[in-house]
């Protein structure tokens, strides 16, 4: 079966390579799903799970937003941050979740909303990669 090459890169160097058969994640317009040799395009990625199917395996890296390029033989996304579920560390993704909730549900006036809702929503998205919640 043809396969198309996956980099997923953040600002502190490559977290994932591979050779693998598709690729699926979602941008802001939406899901995508890339099959080897389709078409050239840059999509803005949403916080969520880029999932990297091979053969009969399934492999998930959780993203915070980017960039995604596609060319037709490789597939490059440029992440603000990004962890396999291996890196994760499910302990300290519950307690950002549990602490954002603290802050959303506070209703102060010194609290960024937008930004405790971001970091709600990293944290579930973090927490769902280390369940395979995909």
């Amino acid at each position: 079966m043809k396969t198309v090459k996956v980099s997923v890169v953040t600002p502190d160097g490559p977290v994932y390579e591979a050779d693998v058969e598709m690729v699926v994640t979602r941008a802001q317009s939406g899901e995508l799903g890339i099959l080897p040799g389709h078409i050239p395009m840059v999509a803005p990625l949403q916080i969520g799970v880029v999932r990297m199917k091979k053969a009969t395996n399934t492999e998930l890296v959780a993203v915070s937003g980017g960039f995604l390029e596609v060319r037709p033989d490789q597939v490059t996304i440029l992440a603000q941050t990004a962890e396999t579920a291996e890196q994760i560390d499910a302990r300290r993704a519950e307690e950002a979740k549990q602490r954002a909730e603290q802050r959303l549900q506070a209703k102060q006036d010194d609290v960024d909303f937008r930004r405790a809702e971001l970091s709600l929503k990293r944290a579930i998205n973090r927490l769902n990669v280390t369940q395979n919640k995909y």
